[in-house]
């Protein structure tokens, strides 16, 4: 991750070689670089990635490494995926994801925590966990049917197919698809409009905003922690991970 600190803090996915996909560890430097944030020094933090993509989700090599109990997955998703969601939604300031690219797994549940996500036209979004065998994490069971509904959420989550930005924006799930050479200009300009705003005031609006959500998310998150936990433990995990390993397509019959 390269992290740059300033009015506005930008925190950048740097593992283009991968497609930035994410480990452990850089989720837990994801949900390092949302923390300190104060609305007196701060006016939005801009998350994007470098290289095409601005994340592929989970590092499917690393989840092969793993070996783990149902209980230590719990743990680390907790501590890390489930930290990274837990702290976009309570930062005092406006959190953005700037899309460059493809957005898949984590990295559509990220922009769905996000306050803001605008994304360039050739990114694509998909819930993808089903193709090796798990359940959306990083808040989306939580967020997803908030933001597109129940039906989408169902939809994307259980067939793991892609979407352009296009059909990402027509079902709110980013507030704009913009030509990828006005990306930069587009959350400029928006950052430049927050900067002109009370950031306090904005925070506390974001804190009622989703203190009214209706569920808490918290207990969203909790039991998204426990079936993802579960799910790491499934046999349709394996195969979906030897599979990709083997640039093969899995079966799950």
């Amino acid at each position: 991750m390269q992290i740059d600190d300033g009015p506005v803090r930008r925190i950048t996915f740097d593992r283009p070689n991968v497609r930035n996909a994410m480990t452990a560890d850089v989720a837990l430097e994801i949900a390092d670089a949302l923390t300190g944030l104060d609305p007196e020094t701060h006016d939005a933090v801009v998350i994007t990635g470098r290289g095409e993509a601005f994340s592929a989700g989970g590092d499917i090599e690393d989840m092969a490494a793993r070996d783990e109990t149902t209980l230590e997955a719990y743990n680390r998703v907790r501590k890390t995926l489930g930290a990274v969601a837990e702290n976009a939604l309570t930062a005092p300031v406006p959190v953005i994801s700037k899309v460059n690219g493809d957005a898949v797994g984590a990295g559509m549940s990220l922009t769905a925590v996000s306050d803001f996500a605008y994304a360039a036209d050739s990114a694509r979004f998909g819930a993808t966990f089903i193709n090796v065998g798990l359940i959306p994490d990083m808040g989306a069971t939580a967020m997803l049917p908030r933001i597109i509904g129940l039906r989408k959420t169902k939809e994307l989550a259980f067939t793991g197919s892609l979407i352009d930005a296009t059909e990402a924006a027509a079902m709110d799930l980013i507030n704009e698809a913009v030509p990828d050479d006005k990306l930069d200009e587009r959350v400029d300009n928006l950052v430049d409009t927050l900067r002109d705003r009370p950031t306090a005031s904005i925070g506390m609006a974001k804190e009622a905003i989703h203190d009214n959500l209706g569920q808490s998310w918290r207990d969203g998150l909790a039991q998204e922690g426990r079936l993802q936990a579960m799910a790491y433990d499934t046999p349709a995990h394996d195969r979906g991970v030897e599979a990709f390993l083997n640039g093969q397509k899995p079966d799950f019959s």
